[in-house]
């Protein structure tokens, strides 16, 4: 049966809850296989506005379980006041599973995130400031808490030890700050034990039954494709994997069961943090875009940078992730614009690259290569059909999916999770 992957194939903030969100009511499982609270996720339910951070889209879903896999690092701190807001507003969260095999964001995570960003001064990354990076270090090189160590006091003290034993020496000696305590840190897990262990599951082993008995899983990446590790613009990018393929690594679910993989990608282009970004506006019009579309982060309210659809990096995206679907939002907050320009090419040095360059040094001289497309001033927030669109609109979105690589399955054309124009069944088709 299928399991689905959906990805942000920009820099993030495209709508992925939104998608997850409409998918809800008809999956079992509703996973986020990557990436911690530093991915915040609005979803509008019945004009009804919920802002997500580390919780899975999927928390909103009746029908669906929602789950925190392997691949994430998980703040004990965030994640039960994310809970109690969510309850406090009448929701259930009694059905949140998490991987015994999650690593912890550890206060002394979020310290050294902080200081190494304003030591970096002019270099910073522009991260969240919420231990993220950190954790991931720690994970890669085997200092790592995970959850599972909550439960076991000698080998959770024996972590943390050797962990602070490193980083003391860092904030003590270069960055001019005071040592942070075992028995502080400890004590601060412990705290969150008993009130975790409900939750706590070996995910991979559900996932997998779920798969063999036919039910259907979704799985939702935090960040996107150019803030991955790997094939993002490195260094500006995240310490994870938000790639199709990080899915499969982060929830436990092998590549041979993927079935769907859906893209998501705006209608225009955000990117939030430092870091190349070629149709970036530093206009009136890049405010209107900024004002309109609500253009400002989840978790930390900085205002999101914006530019013009990129289709050079929807092309490189579907190839990366091996998109069988793209799902467009926020095709409203283009309403009202006269001429719609759309990247299709770059001009590096006077030489035109319609792929990505190679180089992020190549990339970060790109200047886009424009078509113009006539806008429209209809309102399209109750279109359910592409032939209920103005035929401006619709002109512009089939010009993009020839342009993205990859079939347009569904358009959003406002908030609400009713407002999508669906083309082709994102489960089924």
């Amino acid at each position: 049966m299928p399991a689905v992957v959906i990805v942000g194939a920009q820099w993030g903030d495209e709508g992925k809850g939104k998608a997850t969100d409409l998918l809800g009511g008809r999956v079992d499982y509703v996973v986020k296989p990557n990436g911690g609270n530093n991915a915040g996720h609005t979803v509008v339910v019945g004009g009804e506005k919920y802002e997500l951070k580390l919780l899975p889209a999927g928390i909103l879903s009746p029908n669906a379980i929602p789950m925190i896999g392997n691949g994430c690092v998980v703040n004990l701190e965030a994640l039960f006041e994310e809970i109690d807001a969510l309850e406090a507003r009448g929701a259930d969260t009694s059905r949140l599973r998490i991987s015994a095999n999650a690593h912890l964001v550890a206060p002394y995570h979020q310290v050294l995130d902080k200081v190494t960003e304003r030591f970096l001064g002019k270099r910073a990354i522009g991260t969240t400031g919420r231990g993220i990076g950190p954790a991931y270090m720690d994970k890669v090189a085997r200092l790592g808490i995970r959850v599972q160590d909550v439960f076991d006091e000698s080998i959770l003290r024996q972590k943390v030890e050797g962990s602070l034993a490193q980083k003391n020496e860092l904030l003590v000696k270069v960055y001019n700050r005071r040592a942070i305590g075992v028995d502080e840190t400890v004590q601060y897990f412990l705290d969150f034990a008993e009130r975790l262990r409900p939750f706590v599951i070996d995910t991979t082993l559900e996932l997998n039954r779920a798969l063999d008995d036919g039910k259907v899983v979704l799985m939702e990446g935090g960040q996107a494709t150019y803030l991955d590790v790997d094939h993002g613009t490195y260094p500006f990018v995240t310490s994870s994997n938000p790639t199709a393929g990080g899915a499969s690594v982060g929830s436990g679910i092998g590549p041979s069961r993927i079935t769907r993989v859906v893209g998501i990608i705006k209608a225009y282009t955000t990117r939030v943090g430092a870091g190349p970004f070629p149709t970036e506006l530093f206009d009136e019009m890049g405010d209107y875009l900024q004002k309109k579309g609500g253009e400002f982060g989840v978790n930390t309210g900085r205002p999101r940078r914006c530019g013009w659809y990129d289709a050079v990096l929807a092309r490189h995206a579907s190839r990366i992730n091996g998109f069988t679907d793209y799902f467009v939002t926020k095709l409203d907050v283009l309403t009202g614009i006269e001429k719609i320009p759309v990247c299709v090419a770059y001009d590096v040095d006077g030489v035109r690259h319609d792929e990505m360059p190679m180089t992020l040094t190549d990339f970060h001289h790109a200047k886009p290569i424009f078509e113009y497309f006539d806008g429209w001033t209809e309102d399209i927030s109750d279109a359910k059909t592409l032939d209920e669109l103005p035929t401006n609109a619709r002109d512009y979105v089939l010009a993009l999916e020839k342009m993205s690589g990859t079939r347009f399955s569904a358009i959003g054309v406002g908030p609400d999770r009713d407002q999508t124009i669906v083309l082709h069944d994102l489960i089924d088709d």
